[in-house]
Parts: structure tokens; C-alpha cells; sequence
């Protein structure tokens, strides 16, 4: 036996005879007197010690350590009023605390023993530490008042309920091999930190979900089955680790991922550190930010596309800079976006038509298949998107709403702007896309206004109008968080005024100012600003005429402004783009589409070489193809650049093909000429263009003003006359005196 004293260990020798009746004499006294100051007591392992009888004397132990003995009987702690460190384990014990209880007792490991039953520990007020694993425990009970408990272990017995741990100050407990099937009575336990309960029956994680210090959990070897189980941990925060090895709900596919993204503060996982990357890769897949699924959007439908044979699309501009002008509502559902885009279009019907989306809801009471949407099947749908047939497609309500390219097609075909509607998640996927739309936010300002409209509707439950109402605040923050993320804001509790301002705003779009002529009538001009009785520019006009002058909208500016040097400025810039419209107008430069066939021209029919190819020379003029005359200079040459640079007043495609199209050559002495589009290929008849030189008078009847198209059609036209897209797609009734 090892002793220790506080004062004199240095005359207490070291190790003592197990027998202490050898003591006598001198020495016994000697040994009585230090006995009284002795403060530990460590017996050495293994000794088969029987009766500690002796040790009562003992009376200033403080420590006590007598494991792996074969000890039945403690009663001589009783003699020990200052002992705080008591260790017993692995003995032979079947008494629990069959002693009078030091008043300082604090540490008591009882473990591997024999005992049965728990007994009222009322009187051990300054306990901390209890440690009774490897019994034969079967009820927890008597620790109500021991009200500085704060560890307590009752592995390996034979436990099947979780009680009597009412309001314990515990913060670490282990209740681990025992036959607990339910974790139950542990909301009282606020301080718990610790918590073990491996090699149980456990099935659910129910009852933990009030303990809001856990920090550690272990659950190995248990029979949990399901992942959705931790949610009942998710607003635990400060729980770092968790145990589930030897569950089944790790056969699960994707299960620590699953697990990581309920618990998404976790930092070890079946004793595995948790990644970032690992983290990043939860949420991607079960709650991906809006950019995330945009994008993963945006891609399947590109690769689809890819997979298709490639055209050249009716929305496509002469100028690859020019984006196919758009305008997008949205808002949270039943705003009155569908509505306001179908009165917008029937009044600006020159210049705007309604894009129908594709969905798999089944329609409305009052909505029309083809008009409001396209109502199709999931299978068509997910058809569709194989076939590439989807600019953005988006799931709300558990229904899919997608934009087709053929909506979009239709209307370009007609030379008009594309009208559409959708919700947040459209407009970030369309936002990948190489389209530049004018974004309108539609938002209800009063939310009760708002949910008395959903109920009035009468097509959506309880569940369906507390979504759309928490999307409110889903809009707001976009917005706010994100400057410049929408166009314009709108509010929509009083439609006929919403309307009224979308009106406004597109006037302004397109360069549309009304103004009185002496009488009550009112005419809509085609500039982009206004005047007043005095002949002067509006204060206000000119500063919104200044936020037009950018051709590609202010999305799009975002774009290229990193790949402009600091020293342009933004007035600088506008120039640049205005100068470069008048040269490709007026033929100083190859047009957009001229640079691109320039890769790979086919050859001229050798019928029309004579034609195609006049003599170079100082009076030869630029090479156009057969068939189109010289674009028409006569008009107000601000009128044109104020057109051009309207985010809304870009040219389709038809203006390759028409008398507005940029001339393809270059002026002359420059270098070589252009090699012309193969007219044959636009599906023109050469007779009617034989005998015709590019720079032959036309008859008026002939000519090519802002509101006739010139040729018939171009691929994919439908032989339809093709307008081109705003302004010069507009049916003004004084074009003709404009000729």
C-alpha cells in the first residue's frame, strides 16, 4: 500500500506490509502517529485483498483506490469523514454506499461489481461523479437529491427505461448497454452536454430535441433506420459530433451526406471529421441556393440544345452584341402577373406579343391551353427537355413550369418583343442565358391585402397561401440584397395602378412620350425623349434618356463592364456603340453577321458573279447582296441611334436580309470586297433579281420602309412577312408620308 502524508511522507515509508499486526514496538507508534495524517491511500492492484477492516483508523483519507480486489465490505469508509476520491471497482461489492456518508464525498466509481439496487442518496449532497457501470442495475433511482451531480454512468445493465433523472444538473450522462428502446424523461436535463446510448435498441431520435447544450451524441450499434431521424437534432447548435456507426440507416445511398446537411454544424460524423467540401456538397444537393439550381438549370438545357441540330434562331440580332429584346414579370404567385402581361400586349400590340410557358398543373378555372400556358404532361415534359425544346424550366408547387425556345421563336418571328411571366427561380435560370430581358418585380406592399386575394381566388389550400406568402419576403431580399437584380419594382395591390406604372415604365422602355398637340388628343412619338412647350429637354427626360442610351441594358452591362478599361466612362462607351451602328448603317462596315459568314462563304452562282461582283475601283460602291437596296438614310439620324440604344428597340434577325441590314463590304480602296451571302440559299428566285445591280433604282412600290418588309421570308419564316423587331416593327400610320 502506498501512502501518502502531508506533512511527513518523508519519514511515512514508502510501501507498507499487506499484514499490519508485524507492527509493534517503536515503530508501531510511529506508524499510528503518521496514520492519522495520512491523506491518500493506493493500494496496488491485484492483491485479492479481502477485509480493508484495518484502514479505519484511517481517519484524514482524502483519496481512496482499492480496484481489482475481491473487497464485499466498505464499512470502514465510514471512518473517513474528509474523503472526497472514492474507487472500488472490480471488486465484489453487492452494498451500494454501504457506509455512513462522508460529507465531502464527491468521486464514486462503483463499477464492476455486483450490486443490484440503488438506494436513496439523499445524504451525499456533495456528490459530482457517480460511476456504476458493469452492475446489475435495472431501475434508476435515488438521485433526486443529489443536486451537484453533474456525471453520472450507468453502462452494461440492465436498464430498460429512461427515469429518475428529473432536473439533475447532469452534463454528461452514459446509458450505454443497456435495453432502453425509447429515449424518454431527458427535457429536463438543460445542462446535458455529453450523452451516450450506444448498444441499445434505440429506433428514433425523438426526445433529444430539447437539450439545447448537447454537444455529443453516441447512438453506435442501435437500430436506427431512417435519415430523416436527425432531423429531430437539427436545432441542437451546438452539437459538434455524433455516433451512428452499426445503424442501419447507413446502408442508406448518400447518407452521410444526407445527415450533414441536417446537421449542418456537426464537425465529427461516425468519428470522421466533416469537410467543407463535404458540407458544400449537402447543401448542393438537398437545399441548393438559387444560383446553384440556375445553374444546373441552364447547363441540361444547353447540352440538350447542343445535341439538336443548330439553326440560326429568329430572335437572333444582326449585331452580336444587340440581346433579343424581352420583358420578364415576376413576382409571387397570383400577383397578377399572367394578367398584366396579357393587357400589356393587347395594348402594345406593335411591339410586344405573349410568350405561352409549358406547365404540368392542370389549368384554372378561366385559363386556356396555348393562351395562358401550354398544359402538358410530366412525361411530355421531361420529353421536351431531352429534346432541348426548354430555355428555363423551374419546379414550384410540385408542378414544373418551363419557357420553350418555340414561344420565344414565335414571336421574334413576328418582329416583335417577347412578353413573359414567372417566378424567382425562372428568373435566375434565364439570367445564365444569353438573353437580356427587362426584369419587372410585381409585390404585394400589404400582406394581408394579398392573402384575402388568394382566399377570394379559391384555387389554393392553406398550405399553398402560406408559401406564397413567405415568398414575399423571399422577393424583398433578393432585391435588397442584390441592387440592380430587377429592372424595376411594381407594387401590385391595386392591379389597375400597377398596370398603369408597367404602362409607364414600357413607354419609357421604348421611347414613348404622349404629348398634347393644342387639343384634348394625344400622339405617341417614337423618340426617346420628350419636349416641352418651350422646346426644352426635361430635367428628368434627359436623365432617364442618359439610363436608356445603353443598348444592352443594365444586366447586360454588368457583363462587359470588368473587360472595360477605367479610364472609359459610361458616356464614352455609349459613343462607341452609337458610332458603330452608323458605320455598319451606312455601310462603312461589314455588319455583324457579314463577319461571320466571312469564316466560311460559300460561293456566288456563277449567273449572278456579274452582279454580285461589280468592278473595284474609286466610283464602285459596297457590295451588297442582289436583291437589297441601300439602307434608307433619309430619316433623322438621332431618331435611329435613340432606336438602337432602347434596351426593348433591338433588330431580329430579319434586318440580315433586309433593306436595314448593315451593307456587307467595305468603302472603296480599302481592301478587298466582301464575298456576298449565297442568295440562292435564302430561297430567292433569280429571275426576279436577274437584270438587277446593287446600286438599280427600285420602284417606290418596291422600296423598304420601317413597317414592310422586303423579302417574303427567311429560314424557318413560314413565308409569313417578317417584321423586324422594335421600332421597325412598328405599324405607324404616317410611314407612308415618311417615303
Amino acid at each position: 500500500m502506498s501512502v501518502r502524508s502531508g506533512s511527513v511522507s518523508d519519514r511515512t515509508p514508502a510501501h507498507l506490509p499487506v499484514s499490519l499486526c508485524a507492527i509493534s514496538g517503536f515503530y508501531r507508534m510511529t506508524f499510528y502517529w503518521h496514520l492519522n495524517r495520512i491523506s491518500d491511500c493506493v493500494w496496488p492492484q491485484g492483491r485479492d485483498l479481502k477485509n480493508v477492516s484495518i484502514l479505519c483508523n484511517y481517519i484524514y483519507l482524502q483519496k481512496l483506490e482499492l480496484p481489482y480486489n475481491k473487497i464485499k465490505d466498505l464499512s470502514c469508509v465510514s471512518h473517513m469523514p474528509y474523503l472526497i476520491t472514492l474507487d472500488a471497482s472490480h471488486n465484489q461489492l453487492t452494498d451500494f454506499f454501504g457506509f455512513q456518508p462522508p460529507k465531502n464525498l464527491k468521486e464514486v466509481n462503483f463499477s464492476h461489481n455486483q450490486m443490484t439496487a440503488m438506494k436513496d442518496l439523499s445524504a451525499y449532497s456533495s456528490l459530482t461523479k457517480l460511476i456504476l457501470d458493469h452492475n446489475s442495475f435495472s431501475v434508476i433511482r435515488g438521485l433526486e437529491k443529489c443536486k451537484r451531480l453533474s456525471h453520472l454512468s450507468l453502462a452494461h445493465n440492465n436498464i430498460s427505461r429512461i427515469r429518475g433523472l428529473d432536473h439533475l444538473p447532469l452534463r454528461e450522462l452514459c446509458l450505454a448497454g443497456n435495453m432502453i428502446n425509447k429515449i424518454e424523461n431527458l427535457q429536463t436535463l438543460h445542462n446535458l452536454q455529453v450523452l451516450d446510448l450506444s448498444c441499445n435498441r434505440i429506433q428514433s431520435l425523438t426526445g433529444l430535441q430539447n437539450l439545447r447544450f448537447l454537444g455529443t451524441v453516441n447512438l453506435e450499434s442501435n437500430l436506427i433506420t431512417e435519415i430523416k431521424e436527425a432531423a429531430h437534432l437539427h436545432d441542437l447548435i451546438l452539437l459538434r459530433e455524433i455516433n451512428l456507426l452499426k445503424n442501419p440507416v447507413q446502408d442508406h445511398d448518400d447518407y452521410r451526406i444526407a445527415v450533414i446537411f441536417l446537421l449542418q454544424h456537426l464537425i465529427l460524423l461516425d468519428k470522421q471529421t466533416v469537410t467543407a467540401e463535404e458540407k458544400v456538397a449537402a447543401v448542393n444537393k438537398y437545399d441548393p441556393p438559387l444560383e446553384v439550381v440556375a445553374a444546373r438549370d441552364h447547363m441540361t438545357h444547353l447540352v440538350y440544345q447542343l445535341m439538336q441540330p443548330q439553326v440560326i434562331f429568329d430572335s437572333t440580332l444582326p449585331s452580336l452584341d444587340a440581346p433579343y429584346p424581352m420583358l420578364v414579370l415576376t413576382g409571387p404567385q397570383a400577383c397578377g402577373k399572367r394578367e398584366l402581361a396579357h393587357k400589356l400586349c393587347q395594348e402594345f400590340s406593335d411591339y410586344f406579343a405573349y410568350g405561352a410557358c409549358h406547365t404540368t398543373r392542370g389549368p384554372y378555372f378561366g385559363e386556356e391551353d396555348g393562351l395562358d400556358y401550354h398544359f402538358v404532361t410530366e412525361e411530355e415534359f421531361h420529353n421536351m427537355i431531352q429534346m432541348g425544346q426548354f430555355i428555363q424550366t423551374m419546379q414550384y408547387g410540385g408542378h414544373w413550369y418551363g419557357l420553350s425556345r418555340e414561344s420565344i421563336e414565335r414571336v421574334a418571328r413576328e418582329g416583335l418583343a417577347c412578353c413573359v411571366h414567372m417566378e424567382l427561380e425562372g428568373v435566375f435560370s434565364l439570367k445564365n442565358s444569353y438573353f437580356e430581358p427587362r426584369y419587372v418585380l410585381l409585390i404585394p406592399s400589404v400582406v394581408d391585402n394579398y392573402v384575402l386575394f388568394l382566399k377570394a381566388r379559391g384555387f389554393y389550400s392553406n398550405a399553398q397561401m402560406e408559401t406564397a406568402v413567405s415568398r414575399i419576403d423571399l422577393y424583398a431580399r433578393i432585391n435588397r440584397e442584390r441592387p440592380g437584380f430587377f429592372d424595376s419594382i411594381i407594387p401590385c395591390d391595386d392591379r389597375a395602378e400597377a398596370y398603369r406604372s408597367l404602362k409607364q415604365l414600357v413607354k419609357e422602355y421604348l421611347g414613348l412620350e404622349e404629348h398634347s398637340g393644342g387639343g384634348d388628343s394625344s400622339s405617341i412619338t417614337p423618340d426617346n425623349t420628350s419636349t416641352n412647350t418651350t422646346g426644352e429637354l426635361p430635367a428628368a427626360s434627359a436623365t432617364e434618356s442618359t439610363d436608356l442610351m445603353d443598348s444592352y441594358s443594365r444586366n447586360y452591362q454588368k457583363k462587359i463592364q470588368a473587360n472595360m478599361t477605367p479610364q472609359r466612362t459610361e458616356m464614352a462607351s455609349n459613343h462607341r456603340r452609337l458610332q458603330q451602328i452608323r458605320e455598319a448603317l451606312s455601310g462603312k462596315s461589314p455588319g455583324a453577321y457579314a463577319e461571320l459568314f466571312q469564316r466560311s462563304v460559300p460561293a456566288a452562282p456563277s449567273s449572278l458573279a456579274s452582279q454580285s461582283h461589280p468592278p473595284a475601283g474609286p466610283s464602285s460602291s459596297p457590295v451588297r447582296p442582289a436583291g437589297l437596296s441601300a439602307p434608307n438614310l433619309s430619316e433623322d439620324s438621332s431618331s435611329e441611334e435613340s432606336r438602337a440604344s432602347s434596351g426593348l428597340s433591338m433588330r431580329s434577325s430579319a434586318g440580315v436580309f433586309s433593306a436595314e441590314s448593315p451593307a456587307r463590304g467595305s468603302d472603296a480602296g480599302s481592301g478587298p470586297n466582301i464575298e456576298p451571302l449565297d442568295i440562292s440559299m435564302l430561297g430567292q428566285d433569280r429571275d426576279s433579281l436577274r437584270g438587277l445591280t446593287p446600286d438599280a433604282p427600285r420602284p417606290a412600290s418596291d422600296r423598304v420602309s420601317p413597317t414592310h418588309p422586303s423579302s417574303p421570308g427567311r429560314p424557318g419564316a413560314n413565308v409569313k412577312p417578317v417584321l423586324p423587331p422594335i421600332p421597325s416593327g412598328r405599324k405607324t400610320n404616317d410611314s407612308g408620308s415618311k417615303q
